[in-house]
Order: structure tokens, then C-alpha cells, then sequence
């Protein structure tokens, strides 16, 4: 008797935030530079519940296995800010050396009920496969830090989401990538 294993493989495409990031950005994710750093801080200050600036990637490569968030130096600056105007603290100065040192973690929880925890990620790029510098499995998510070249807005990517049971390939195109900060 010969057991052939078929592997399931869905094919997903990124969506664009559906609210307009504010300031309008097209530049993809960088370093931090002092012009970014002083703009993650005055969108980390509009407050609210859920900020596009901060959260532009909500709901990004939306499937039923998992949740995927982007840590970036724009993000961490914003998000740090953003936090304490939640909390109706004076807003921080984040750490600019902090933020230089940050590179791009992509975050993969999963969906309340899956059945499918994360074996790895990979991005691919103009046929090459990008592996993360270091990544980190815990409890069926995970964290995995890419080079800020993984996610430069000269072309399309593809994320490659493995799971136990699936595989799912997301195709952000260059438009989307160069929303991200």
C-alpha cells in the first residue's frame, strides 16, 4: 500500500487598508530616518481606537488559520506613543536608537479555532525565496525578522504562510507594499 500526502495549498492576495492613512505615504517600510520617526510620533498622538497609521496592516492576507501583524521602527515609535494617549499619558519620546536597531518582525497568531499552526514563513521576490533572519515558534504562532530588503515596495511579494495541515501563499502587490511603514 503506497500513502501519498497531498499538500493544500490557498492562494490569497493582501488588501490595501479600507481607510486612508493619514499622512498619505508611498515609500514602503524603512529604517527609521528623523522625518519618520517625528511622523510615527504625531500618528501615534491621534489617539483612537484603532488608527490606520498605526494599524494599517489589520486584516492583511485575511484567511481562517491566521492573524498576521507587522513590527516595524515606524510602528514601534507610533504604537509606543499611541499607548500612552490611550492610557491619557503624556506622550513618550521612543527610543531612536531602539528604532534604528528594529528591524521587520512579521507577527503570525492563530485564528481562534485553527487547526493549523504556523512551521515557518518565507517571503519570495522575483522568483528568489527570502527566509527570515531568525524566527520563533510558541503556541501555534509565531515571530519571524526579515531584512528591510524582504519588504521592499520595488515589486510585488509573495508570503508564504506554512502550516501543519495547509500551506497559504499571499501575493501583496507593489502598490500595497509601498502602504506599509
Amino acid at each position: 500500500m503506497r500513502v501519498v500526502f497531498v499538500a493544500l495549498l490557498i492562494q490569497i492576495t493582501a488588501q490595501p487598508p479600507s481607510t486612508p492613512i493619514a499622512p498619505p505615504w508611498d515609500k514602503g517600510i524603512q529604517p527609521i530616518s528623523r522625518d519618520s520617526y517625528y511622523n510615527a510620533i504625531e500618528c501615534g498622538k491621534k489617539g483612537g481606537a484603532n488608527p490606520p497609521c498605526v494599524f494599517y496592516d489589520t486584516g492583511l492576507c485575511k484567511n481562517d488559520d491566521f492573524t498576521l501583524a507587522l513590527f516595524t521602527p515606524y510602528k514601534m515609535v507610533a504604537y509606543e506613543v499611541w499607548q500612552a494617549v490611550r492610557n491619557k499619558q503624556e506622550p513618550p519620546m521612543p527610543s531612536y536608537a531602539e528604532a534604528q536597531r528594529t528591524r521587520i518582525t512579521l507577527g503570525v497568531t492563530p485564528v481562534a479555532g485553527s487547526k493549523n499552526p504556523i512551521t515557518g514563513v518565507s517571503i519570495t521576490r522575483g522568483g528568489k525565496v527570502v527566509k527570515p533572519v531568525t524566527q520563533s515558534l510558541e503556541a501555534g504562532g509565531g515571530k519571524f525578522i526579515f531584512e528591510f530588503s524582504a519588504f521592499a515596495p520595488t515589486e510585488g511579494i509573495t508570503l508564504g504562510l506554512a502550516g501543519r495541515a495547509r500551506t497559504l501563499m499571499c501575493a501583496v502587490p507593489q502598490p500595497v507594499l509601498r502602504l506599509f511603514r
